[in-house]
């Protein structure tokens, strides 16, 4: 039976930042989980019967990894990983402090927060007005926390010039990688790309 494509976004971003990806597949074949940066969440169910291939961009992936909301016939990481924030064993992480300094920040500028942190990403995908702050700082707080090591996707996509996750970061995480030039927005910069290597990987 055809399996079903669920994606879910990153941190400081909504399920738009799917829509490219999404545009490659029939309406059917897709689900997308919005995790409630700027509104409420939103898990519709995916189709009964039908297996499941979760594909997480960022903190999406880790959220999977970390959360496990359904089981998965197979997992698609999309610049992600599954520690972010640094310590002694995985020193190419991102420093604790920039994560204590958003979330400092959240309460009085949460608008500001989000868009300095589009901007480190790159891309052109404006945000939604209205920030959900204690969502946004709870995605933080896992950011820092959560470590779902050794668990590996089936498929990892990575870019090469990701400003956010380094290349060392991305291979500490999941060694086994598909490099594209592009930045931390592949969804939104190389959809295309992206797409085919998903039907790639799935024999589409």
């Amino acid at each position: 039976m055809r399996p079903v494509l669920l994606f879910v976004h990153g941190w400081g971003f909504d399920a738009r930042l799917w829509d490219a990806v999404r545009g490659h597949f029939a309406p059917a074949d897709t689900v997308a989980w919005d995790l409630g940066f700027f509104g409420a969440p939103s898990r519709p169910a995916p189709p009964a019967g039908r297996p499941v291939i979760a594909i997480g961009h960022s903190f999406g992936a880790l959220w999977l990894l970390h959360e496990r909301p359904l089981d998965w016939a197979a997992l698609v990481s999309v610049n992600g990983f599954s520690r972010f924030a640094a310590r002694q064993d995985f020193l190419p992480g991102i420093a604790p402090r920039v994560l204590d300094r958003m979330r400092r920040r959240l309460g009085q500028a949460p608008a500001q927060v989000v868009a300095e942190f589009r901007a480190l990403c790159g891309g052109d995908l404006a945000a939604p007005e209205t920030p959900e702050i204690s969502a946004l700082d709870a995605g933080l707080a896992a950011l820092e926390a959560w470590d779902t090591r050794p668990a590996q996707p089936d498929l990892s996509l990575c870019g090469a010039g990701d400003r956010l996750i380094s290349p060392a970061m991305s291979q500490n995480c999941f060694p086994k990688i598909s490099w594209h030039d592009g930045g931390h927005l592949l969804p939104l910069e190389a959809p295309d790309w992206v797409a085919t290597k998903i039907r790639e990987f799935l024999a589409w």
